[in-house]
């Protein structure tokens, strides 16, 4: 698998690009020196760049020490928005309630002698909590920053993703549009591929009309390649963009949102998250994988997360009509004429592994339990998802 390099440019602000996990280093501060910010003792732009987020990539974090008196904040909006795990357990009453709440939010936990927390056995959830607090800083600090900041600012108009689904799985569309339906910031609309199951489906008609989602439905018998399934319901897409989704899977409500974020900041062509969480459903067992990074320049990511803008979609001549593989055939084909793909994280997605006969993707259960950085009993995603 090919992980390309990150450019990094002084002239443009960091992003989440290059974000490291777990913490090799402690906890620093974040101060105000009377003219400006000094993080880890050394100053800091007003719009810090990857060169001067790179240097503080390693620290488990940055404790904030605010001044009493009001001062500019743009360091510390930066740092958010290149996802550096900041802390401050009170604010002034001067600062974003909605920054200074999420500060206060998490607390590092560094060991006695104040280093980082080692990565210690498989219930351990320290690097994980770490991590998803970035995550939120990330969304709130992108979302603020401004336009001559050059990244991604709120859109004036929200974005439309026809979001493209296969199944022959009827009982799992309830699920499946509902998670669709929950999404935030975005307006969708669903594609919806019927593999040799009838549109008059009593649960499919249930699924739909429960959903209150604009849905088309499109069919297509069982011995239709799943790639070609999955092109009919994307010929029929409206939207500025098409996002793969699998009936099965589990999507956290800001999974869209997140893509386009990374789509914004990275200037990628395609975007995906890492492979990370899986329920092995016959176990009853959650897994995390971790050697899948993320923030990363990739030719591979999640097939259930691909998104991409329609007219690349169809410039790219869809999905490979094969009864499996289609995702990673899409991609590898993608890349082979120079499109830009993006990895993003993972931590608002679950993959559902039930036998491996049943999915396309065929490897055993054994596998991933080989596999896992972290294993969990039961249903344990990241609170990113936002289970309930």
């Amino acid at each position: 698998m090919l992980v390309q390099s990150i450019p990094s440019s002084t002239a443009l602000p960091a992003t989440p690009a290059g974000f490291l996990r777990p913490a090799t280093e402690g906890v620093q501060e974040l101060s105000w020196s009377g003219t400006g910010w000094l993080a880890a003792g050394e100053p800091l732009g007003e719009r810090p760049d990857a060169t001067e987020v790179a240097r503080l990539r390693p620290l488990l974090g940055l404790t904030v020490r605010w001044p009493s008196a009001r001062v500019p904040t743009g360091a510390v909006t930066g740092l958010a928005a290149a996802g550096v795990p900041l802390h401050a357990p009170v604010s002034p009453a001067w600062v974003d309630p909605g920054l200074a709440r999420l500060l206060a939010a998490w607390t590092p936990q560094e060991s006695p002698r104040g280093e980082p927390p080692k990565n210690g056995g498989p219930r351990s959830v320290t690097v994980l909590r770490r991590e998803e607090h970035s995550v939120r800083l990330r969304r709130h600090g992108l979302a603020r920053r401004s336009p001559e900041a050059g990244a991604a600012t709120p859109a004036k108009t929200t974005p439309k993703v026809s979001v493209v689904m296969s199944s022959m799985r009827p009982h799992l569309l309830g699920s499946a549009l509902a998670q669709i339906a929950g999404q935030r910031r975005v307006e969708v609309e669903v594609l919806l591929g019927l593999h040799g199951v009838p549109a008059d489906h009593g649960a499919v008609r249930r699924a739909v009309g429960e959903s209150g989602l604009p849905v088309t439905v499109i069919e297509a018998d069982a011995a239709t390649p799943f790639g070609e399934v999955l092109n009919l319901a994307a010929s029929k897409a409206d939207g500025e963009y098409v996002a793969k989704w699998d009936d099965d899977d589990w999507y956290g409500p800001e999974h869209l949102a997140d893509l386009l974020l990374a789509r914004s900041y990275a200037g990628a062509d395609i975007v995906g998250v890492a492979a990370e969480f899986f329920y092995l459903e016959p176990l009853n067992v959650t897994i995390r994988r971790t050697d899948y990074t993320s923030e990363v320049w990739s030719d591979h990511v999640a097939g259930g997360t691909i998104l991409v803008d329609r007219a690349g979609f169809r410039e790219s001549g869809g999905f490979p009509a094969l009864p499996r593989g289609v995702d990673a055939g899409f991609l590898k084909a993608a890349h082979a004429r120079g499109a830009r793909i993006y990895r993003t994280h993972g931590l608002g997605y679950v993959l559902r592994r039930a036998m491996s006969v049943e999915h396309t993707w065929r490897l055993s259960l054994a596998h991933f339990l080989r596999v896992a950085s972290n294993q969990w009993r039961g249903f344990r995603p990241s609170l990113i998802l936002e289970a309930s």
